[in-house]
């Protein structure tokens, strides 16, 4: 299997969900009802892995407190030199107005030899968009990374001169509109080696195209033209990949990583994270990455189902979990009743105040 693609920009989004359904070699989990939605997030569904993250039946006969994963270590993943590079045989499309790499075809590659970590294959072999501790989920983007955009948009969330993680960031979309929003520093982590190599970095140096000047402000993605279709070159801001860090590994492997390198590290002003309460056995690593990451006055802002069928977490269950904890407080910010009910929650210290 050879595929070879130069750097793409597919403006045809009206065909996008049937390209993708065409090109997609990972069976898919079984699929919630979806309602449907506004006309300006038709695209954004298409795109949007609607399904709650499920693991093969199995997962629903274990109890989770006897589960045992193993840590994956935690790497930085480097910018090349030459950015261009990493968008060589990358076919790219685009959803409101952020770009974003073809999944299916990075599959594709990775069935043919380009993924190390082997976690397309395994996906495949299981049939499931989840093997705990192995892959969790990256190579897909999931419908809440969409309500956490849009409520961005709406509540207004200033990232000017802010330092900001993309906690399991997958596509790295929740970032990318961070670093649109004029971020100091933007870091973007995932449990996967091959999702930052294949998928996040690419999407990061596409939205750094300077054609268009796309990384203004979020509110230009509603009037922004997009680039020429087979744009003659990727030219990168500068200034805008040295705001950037990529990470990959377990999530506290990653925080003792960043809390003891000898690079300078500030604690984080935002924190961003889509459907990462799916699993209740990550809690404890997910509450404590938060504690340790977060400045003392910073905020979380969290995107979850209300109930992952399979793998038995929620948001709800996660909020619990805090509140019991005794470290943060929590609010709902906004609620989505459209299909399985997903929610936005914020998160501070107690003593933030």
């Amino acid at each position: 299997m050879d595929f070879r693609f130069n750097f793409f920009i597919d403006e045809n989004e009206n065909n996008e969900a049937d390209n993708h359904d065409k090109m997609d070699l990972q069976p898919r989990s079984p699929k919630n009802t979806q309602e449907s939605k506004e006309k300006s997030k038709g695209t954004a569904e298409s795109v949007a892995g609607s399904s709650p993250r499920l693991g093969t039946d199995k997962h629903q006969d274990e109890t989770p407190s006897k589960k045992k994963f193993c840590l994956k270590a935690a790497k930085e993943h480097k910018i090349p030199e030459d950015p261009n590079k990493i968008l060589e045989n990358k076919v790219m499309e685009r959803v409101s107005d952020l770009y974003y790499v073809n999944m299916s075809v990075v599959e594709m590659m990775c069935l043919d030899g380009a993924d190390k970590e082997g976690i397309v294959s395994k996906s495949v072999s299981s049939r499931s968009d989840l093997i705990p501790g192995v892959y969790e989920g990256g190579l897909k983007i999931w419908e809440c990374t969409f309500d956490l955009i849009d409520y961005l948009s709406e509540a207004e969330i200033q990232f000017t001169n802010k330092t900001v993680l993309d906690l399991g960031c997958g596509a790295g979309l929740l970032g990318i509109v961070a670093l649109r929003g004029k971020a100091e520093k933007v870091h973007f982590q995932d449990y996967n080696s091959t999702v930052i190599d294949e998928i996040t970095l690419p999407n990061a140096v596409a939205n750094c195209v300077s054609e268009g000047n796309r990384m203004g402000s979020g509110d230009d993605r509603k009037t922004s033209k997009p680039p020429s279709k087979r744009p003659k070159k990727a030219t990168c801001l500068p200034d805008a990949l040295a705001k950037c860090r990529f990470f990959s590994g377990e999530w506290s492997q990653v925080s003792q990583l960043l809390l003891s390198s000898n690079k300078p590290f500030s604690k984080y002003d935002i924190i961003l994270t889509s459907e990462t309460t799916y699993n209740p056995d990550y809690y404890s690593a997910l509450h404590d990455t938060l504690a340790q990451l977060l400045d003392k006055k910073g905020r979380v802002y969290l995107a979850g189902k209300s109930y992952y069928f399979g793998v038995g977490g929620g948001i709800y269950l996660f909020e619990k979990f805090i509140e019991e904890r005794n470290v943060f407080r929590t609010s709902i910010v906004k609620t989505i009743d459209k299909g399985l009910q997903r929610c936005i929650m914020e998160i501070t210290f107690k003593d933030s105040s």
